[in-house]
């Protein structure tokens, strides 16, 4: 299983994981393709997208939002990519298309079959075993309007993940409260900082801070 988890932030604070995740494909050019959280923007997105990875002569690059109608064909090559990308948003949003599109589960199939998936944000969110982490705290939090109650998702990792972390105390409440009630480690990473996950192995890129049993640690 090859994944990799960023946070968030600008091209040049994630330089580090950007190279990680090329290098986990095993080419020099892999096909990546992005999965947008919504198709809302689209076209501005995928441009922010495709100049982040061109800086590194990666150019074989597929463009696939699953919240409009999409073919066979056109999953099918998705589906060949070496890297699937999946972009930030309303985490509530995109569980509810991957799940009613199908691809949730293709995504799956995708890992198993040895594709290295990455997600920024509500991407990364997604790789977990559900999406609670998407809706706290109260004053930084993805809506949902969607009214969606099954927030499980792709439950790739045993552990939570918590984007734009912000060193402070209204969030450290939240977060262990939350990891309290789950018994699980949260990895909560500022922009900037992510988490590489390659086979058996986990590596932490930038500072990140662990949430578990009432304590709180921080991970270089």
């Amino acid at each position: 299983m090859k994944l990799v988890l960023y946070s968030g932030g600008t091209d040049e604070e994630n330089v580090v994981l950007d190279k990680k995740l090329i290098e986990l494909s095993g080419k020099k050019n892999p096909q990546i393709t992005f999965i947008p959280s919504s198709s809302y923007f689209i076209e501005s997105e995928f441009m922010e997208f495709a100049s982040q990875f061109q800086k590194y002569r990666v150019n074989n690059l597929i463009n696939f939002p699953v919240d409009v109608e999409y073919s066979e064909i056109l999953k099918n090559e998705v589906l060949k990519s070496d890297i699937i990308y999946l972009g930030g948003g309303n985490t509530f949003y995109f569980l509810k298309h991957l799940r009613k599109s199908g691809f949730l589960k293709e995504l799956k199939g995708f890992v198993k079959d040895g594709g290295v998936l990455a997600g920024l944000s509500a991407g990364a969110i997604m790789m977990t075993n559900n999406i609670m982490t998407a809706s706290f705290p109260d004053f930084d939090r993805d809506d949902n309007d969607e009214n969606i109650k099954n927030l499980k998702a792709l439950n790739l990792v045993s552990f939570d993940f918590f984007p734009h972390y912000k060193n402070s105390l209204r969030y450290d409440n939240e977060l262990i409260e939350h990891a309290n009630k789950t018994q699980k480690k949260v990895y909560s990473c500022p922009d900037g900082s992510g988490i590489i996950i390659d086979e058996q192995r986990i590596e932490f890129i930038g500072k990140t801070f662990v949430f578990y049993k009432g304590e709180k640690f921080s991970l270089r």
